[in-house]
């Protein structure tokens, strides 16, 4: 962190501070993408096991509906797992995102981040020591 704040007029500062803020929203995101991928696993291993459970109390033809259309398939249609979701988000556009704010982030900060919050902060320490 540079002590000397990159010279941004304020609309620079509140840009980049939208942008930035619109990552962090895109990581809880991500966040809850992994989340869902896990309950997901979570949700189909028990289904497994209601597979083997079910079979093993004569009853068949659910265990083979289990098997056969339920843990095959994708969550999200189109034969689409958890995983192929996750991955198309890191891969192509929060990495596309993140890409594009490092960018605009060095272009016209200087590669500094969290300008206003900095701002912010070197405000509040003057202040405190008035």
């Amino acid at each position: 962190m540079s002590d000397d704040l990159p010279q941004l007029n304020d609309d620079e500062a509140v840009a980049l501070h939208e942008l930035e803020l619109g990552v962090e929203g895109l990581r809880k995101a991500h966040g809850y993408l992994v989340h869902f991928h896990h309950a997901t696993g979570h949700a189909m291993n028990h289904l497994r096991d209601a597979e083997t459970s079910l079979r093993a109390a004569g009853h068949d033809e659910f265990a083979d509906h289990i098997r056969d259309e339920i843990l095959p398939c994708g969550v999200l249609g189109d034969d689409r797992w958890t995983y192929d979701m996750l991955e198309k988000f890191e891969e192509e556009f929060f990495h596309d995102v993140l890409t594009f704010e490092r960018n605009a982030c060095e272009t016209i900060a200087s590669g500094e981040r969290h300008v206003m919050e900095r701002r912010q902060q070197r405000r509040w320490r003057e202040r405190a020591r008035d």
